[in-house]
């Protein structure tokens, strides 16, 4: 007869260190699409047409699955038999033009943002928010997944400055008016601050701070004052400004600036 004798404290303890740090070497886990766009290699979209094309294997296995779930750091990923590791992380800041979607590819065959940041050795950027089409000026790139999560969750309320030219001259109570804000579509909308800039004969240039971003805010809070919105331009995010960037040109931030918006 073999009498079970339980493993000693000293002995429970050893091996839950030892898985401890077993799961601790191990990285977070997603879908392998993602993995590879959070690694700065593609975007998702990219990703998920080379692993269905059978390019992609994890630990020398063959995956067709874009949402294989997959360990982000401890996982030998090769694409067409190179290792993929960690981009080196790259912020870039864009003063995009009038015209261009902020999209890798578009269906319609439009311009895009990616079309003006063509530079051999460039790793992959995803963009920091959006602009739409007919937006203008700073859109931040980034392949540090982290760092663009802080910027754009809401709990950070990051202020937005934009230079807004609209078909008005407006009064003094328009500006109270933007920063009490409106509801449109279940949505509430307001300015943070807003004030004028500068007017001619039938229009006039405000700027506009956001410290929230929805879609299409500023068209559609001006929208209900029965205001045209001309030109928008993003002139800043929190401390970091555009500055005389010229339009459709492109520079890596400073280490300094890139700490300034964490």
């Amino acid at each position: 007869m073999v009498i079970k004798r339980n493993a000693s404290p000293r002995l429970r303890h050893r091996d839950s260190r030892t898985r401890g740090a077993a799961a601790a070497s191990q990285g977070p886990r997603h879908g392998l699409a993602r993995v590879l766009s959070k690694l700065g290699l593609c975007s998702r979209t990219q990703a998920q047409e080379m692993i269905r094309a059978g390019r992609v294997r994890v630990d020398g296995r063959v995956v067709l699955d874009p949402e294989a779930r997959t360990d982000m750091r401890g996982a030998g990923i090769t694409v067409d038999g190179s290792a993929v590791g960690d981009a080196e992380k790259a912020y870039v800041m864009l003063n995009k033009p009038r015209g261009y979607v902020t999209t890798a590819s578009d269906e319609r065959g439009r311009d895009t943002v990616y079309t003006l940041l063509q530079r051999p050795g460039l790793p992959w950027l995803a963009p920091v928010g959006r602009l739409d089409k007919a937006s203008e000026g700073l859109l931040l790139f980034t392949n540090d997944s982290t760092w663009a999560a802080q910027l754009t969750d809401p709990a950070s309320h990051l202020d937005k400055t934009y230079h807004v030219q609209i078909d008005i001259l407006p009064s003094g109570d328009l500006f109270r008016r933007l920063q009490t804000g409106i509801e449109d579509r279940g949505e509430s909308l307001s300015a943070k601050s807003a004030r004028e800039l500068r007017r001619g004969d039938k229009n006039a240039w405000l700027e506009i701070v956001l410290d929230e971003g929805r879609n299409r805010q500023i068209r559609r809070l001006l929208a209900a004052f029965g205001i045209q919105v001309l030109r928008l331009v993003r002139v800043a995010v929190g401390p970091l400004a555009l500055g005389d960037l010229a339009k459709g040109k492109w520079r890596v931030l400073a280490a300094d600036e890139v700490a300034s918006l964490r």
